[in-house]
């Protein structure tokens, strides 16, 4: 008794399955592409047989079905390179912007206020909000700021 045929079938080319095996040798790729490598190669083996299903397949590596689900319907309708490659992912974009980090790494290089002899990271978050360069910022964003900005020297 036949399985029935799969809504987004994985027909690797020898080429695609060539490159594939390659990638799994290789030993530099990301666990979570290796993973999506393994689901394409899992997904194509065997196809005369009768295909693996999904939940097969997660369950040999310890994954969602629905992340097979994904893997199979990209490859169908992108090709192997988009199925296998990392999606763009939103994320929480950077609190602090670009030019707020050179007005505080400016402030930083000015000549502290009168009483001081050096700026603190302290006075520092202070003066960039009462100058208003940032609504607000702790001290130790500003220590963040200075530690990249010093340790990335142009």
């Amino acid at each position: 008794m036949g399985q029935k045929k799969h809504k987004y079938p994985v027909n690797l080319t020898k080429e695609e399955r060539s490159k594939l095996g390659r990638m799994t040798l290789a030993g530099t790729i990301s666990v979570r592409k290796l993973n999506r490598v393994k689901i394409l190669m899992l997904a194509d083996e065997g196809h005369e047989q009768g295909r693996q299903t999904d939940q097969a397949i997660a369950e040999k590596l310890a994954i969602s079905p629905a992340t097979v689900g994904r893997i199979r319907k990209r490859y169908v309708e992108a090709g192997v390179d988009v199925a296998i490659d990392e999606r763009e992912r939103s994320g929480r974009p950077p609190g602090i912007s670009g030019v707020e980090r050179a007005s505080i790494t400016a402030l930083a290089c000015s000549t502290p206020p009168d009483g001081y002899a050096q700026w603190s990271l302290r006075l520092l978050a202070d003066k960039a909000v009462e100058l208003e360069l940032i609504e607000r910022i702790s001290f130790s964003a500003v220590g963040k700021i200075l530690k990249k900005t010093l340790s990335n020297p142009t």
